[in-house]
């Protein structure tokens, strides 16, 4: 089959590919503040969800608050059709695992899958934690209600299932509740093995730990702010890898920094009044999260949480203490920023999955030539084809180009030394996929 190259000069003008889905706008308004606050309260209503908790009580403990979380996406089910696939996923935890493991505890993640209607084994990702603790990690009893950590997150993902049940989409969403974060990331431990051993292709995981407080201990109030955390590249990469991006580059340019991207553009976009910020670290300063067990099997994943936090109302008993009340208590938690945060995973979530699959096997050529060339593996279902460029200091990618259903391109007059690319699929409803930045390299 003869190849069809594009050449693309810069002072021509050209076909510039934009999405814009109304139907994004129509989610972010669908995003309901009360459901929000009136989960949150049921899951701190559960006194505890220590992951070593009671599991045996209606009321209280974290088999209760588990419960509860399956028979809302099993009630989010019926009322689409039976859409989601509700289930539990779980592992056997032995006592001694760590010093936080005090007893043999299974550690149980309720999972709702909707189900993609062309690539259904194509999977994106919205966790929440169910799980609390307070000051002593190993104490199961003491009254932990983790109104912020995390039951912020965990109602944002029954919110978002709400919201996305009401519409179809090429990929799969899951929207689920992991365990036992606070001794050890074992929920996302479990489904990120689980994940492998069933041969899913994971598009991303969207980490939500902490995203309803606005006030930190900094002083700093604000409710547009939030954070994304994404680590550099894989760690799965080889040696041989390694040693390549000596030399071709891509130190920040990993699968999770490019969702990171994708968060960031989307939520620019279509929810301008928020700032989201970039930070280059896998999570906070000597901290983690459920993203990084998903991280050490090479699946793309990132944090997304509020920028200014409050360590006094974090993993703390419930005191007054020099006049400061420590506790992560309801009224700490600001709803309707859980709501903005929440919308920010909806849109997010419904681009991916609305989205073609990403070009693949793409390769970058133009050493010592006034050009750069470009060739991938075209997939079925695109519309065509997008290239990214940004200059190497800059985190987000500030250029673009649409070059059409090709599978080879060359941007004449720009020298490959001087900025960094990537490589987009466009679908036949003008969304993205993520940027995919070059693994290959050739010359010609």
């Amino acid at each position: 089959m003869k190849k069809i190259i594009t050449t693309i000069l810069l002072a021509i003008p050209f076909l510039f590919y934009a999405q814009n889905d109304t139907r994004l706008y129509d989610i972010i308004n669908s995003v309901s503040v009360e459901r929000i606050e009136s989960d949150i309260t049921t899951l701190t209503n559960f006194g505890t969800r220590h992951t070593l908790s009671d599991t045996v009580s209606t009321t209280r403990g974290i088999g209760a608050a588990r419960r509860w979380i399956k028979s809302e996406f099993e009630k989010i089910s019926s009322e689409c059709d039976s859409c989601l696939e509700v289930f539990y996923q779980k592992n056997l935890v032995p006592k001694g695992e760590n010093e936080r493991i005090v007893k043999d505890v299974w550690v149980v993640n309720v999972v709702a899958i909707q189900r993609g209607s062309k690539y259904p084994n194509k999977f994106i990702i919205m966790s929440g934690d169910i799980d609390s603790r307070v000051s002593d990690p190993t104490n199961f009893t003491s009254d932990s209600p983790g109104a912020n950590d995390n039951a912020s997150g965990m109602a944002g993902t029954i919110e978002a299932a709400r919201v996305l049940s009401n519409y179809s989409f090429e990929s799969s969403i899951i929207y689920v509740g992991l365990s036992g974060e606070e001794q050890g990331l074992f929920g996302g431990k479990g489904l990120a093995n689980y994940a492998k051993e069933n041969n899913w292709e994971i598009l991303g995981i969207l980490n939500n730990d902490m995203i309803g407080n606005t006030t930190g201990v900094d002083g700093v109030t604000s409710n547009r702010d939030f954070r994304i955390f994404s680590e550099p590249v894989p760690p799965t990469e080889t040696e041989q890898e390694r040693k390549a991006r000596r030399f071709y580059v891509g130190e920040v340019d990993g699968i999770s920094r490019q969702l990171a991207r994708f968060v960031h553009k989307t939520t620019k976009e279509y929810m301008p009044e928020m700032n989201p910020m970039m930070i280059y670290r896998l999570d906070r300063f000597g901290r983690g999260g459920h993203h990084r067990p998903f991280n050490d099997m090479g699946f793309p994943g990132i944090r997304i949480m509020e920028a200014h936090e409050n360590y006094t109302q974090q993993h703390q008993d419930i005191r007054v203490e020099n006049g400061i009340a420590y506790g992560d208590v309801l009224e700490h938690v600001n709803f309707e920023y859980a709501k903005k945060l929440t919308a920010v995973n909806a849109i997010n979530l419904a681009s991916i999955a609305w989205a073609p699959p990403a070009p693949e096997n793409l390769a970058i050529g133009g050493i010592v030539q006034a050009s750069v060339k470009f060739k991938w593996q075209k997939n079925p279902g695109v519309k065509g084809y997008k290239i990214y460029w940004r200059d190497t200091t800059s985190p987000t990618w500030d250029f673009s180009r649409y070059v059409g259903d090709v599978d080879a391109a060359t941007l004449e007059g720009i020298v490959i030394d001087n900025y960094f690319f990537g490589v987009s699929a466009v679908g036949e409803n003008g969304h993205e996929s993520m940027v995919v930045f070059p693994n290959q390299v050739f010359r010609d």
